[in-house]
């Protein structure tokens, strides 16, 4: 992938979580969303098929629909594997060849285009054949329905398996990283203490990213506004103080910071902003257009106030 600093992720697009249908109402806080997105020089809006039960990929449709020459102008992602439950069926996995097909044409049709620039697979389906996903990217790419691939909530075994199995390399993994949640970043410091037990994340990852030119994006980057909005507990409320503190001297926003302490990693991680407030979108423009402005000292000092304790 490029070098794109920022996305704007579109799931809170489309008005509610619910099958119904969206209003016109909707679609114009759609309009208004890119725009603040792209006047923050943030080009790339990520996607997925089950994001207010397909509405938010239809609004975005309509949005370019209105908009002349936009398509040309930026990138689409979307993401396919995760089925919504309803009365009848429990929400469940789906990476099926077939299905992966069949979500593909329908985001496509949602989106009003004839192609997609990046598509994720969402979650890791336990009963998906590696084999049948593999077969079902290549069609897709040799029928010049999708340009590039990527994965989202994969470890590096799980991304390794896959992509032996691909000529089309894997650009991105999709994951949730913030300075709320850290495991990836602290699985590498808690090796050999006490509380490596209670950290998930699959060590290595970062790692592997980095040596095969996967990029990160970061989901929730934003920290649901723990930092920056509603602070609920003793550390985010310190944290939100530093936060403004280095906001005010390096004049910019704490958004902008909170998402620089990110940026700022070595494993070249691209957050994922899913705001729908045009007001808050912009809050997050220095992180589009400038370098992350913290020093080693600024980071660590972030990393620790948020954690609450001090490191091992």
């Amino acid at each position: 992938m490029g070098e794109d600093r920022v996305l704007y992720g579109c799931m809170g697009l489309g008005g509610s979580w619910d099958p119904g249908p969206y209003g016109s109402g909707d679609i114009d806080a759609a309009e208004a969303a890119v725009e603040a997105a792209l006047d923050s020089g943030i080009t790339v809006f990520d996607h997925a098929d089950i994001y207010r039960h397909g509405k938010s990929e239809a609004v975005f449709g309509e949005v370019l629909a209105r908009t002349p020459g936009l398509r040309e102008r930026i990138t689409l992602q979307t993401k396919c594997g995760i089925r919504l439950g309803d009365e009848d069926r429990p929400g469940m996995y789906d990476l099926r060849g077939e299905t992966v097909t069949r979500r593909v044409e329908e985001s496509l049709a949602r989106l009003r285009t004839d192609v997609i620039d990046v598509l994720l697979l969402h979650r890791p389906d336990p009963l998906a054949d590696v084999d049948s996903i593999a077969s079902a990217l290549t069609s897709l790419h040799r029928q010049g329905l999708v340009r590039r691939f990527g994965v989202s909530n994969m470890g590096a075994a799980q991304i390794a398996h896959l992509q032996a199995r691909l000529d089309q390399p894997l650009v991105a993994n999709q994951l949730e990283m913030s300075l709320h949640s850290r495991d990836w970043v602290e699985a590498g410091v808690l090796l050999n203490t006490p509380a490596s037990g209670a950290n998930g994340f699959p060590f290595g990852t970062l790692e592997h990213c980095r040596d095969h030119g996967i990029r990160l994006q970061a989901w929730g980057a934003l920290a649901q506004g723990r930092f920056t909005g509603r602070q609920q507990t003793p550390a985010e409320r310190a944290t939100a103080e530093l936060l403004a503190g280095l906001a005010r001297r390096k004049g910019t926003t704490p958004e902008t910071v909170l998402l620089w302490w990110l940026m700022r990693h070595p494993s070249r991680i691209a957050p994922v902003i899913g705001t729908a407030r045009p007001d808050r979108i912009r809050a997050c423009r220095d992180a589009a257009v400038r370098e992350p402005d913290l020093t080693h000292e600024e980071w660590y000092e972030l990393w620790v106030t948020a954690r609450g304790v001090p490191l091992p």
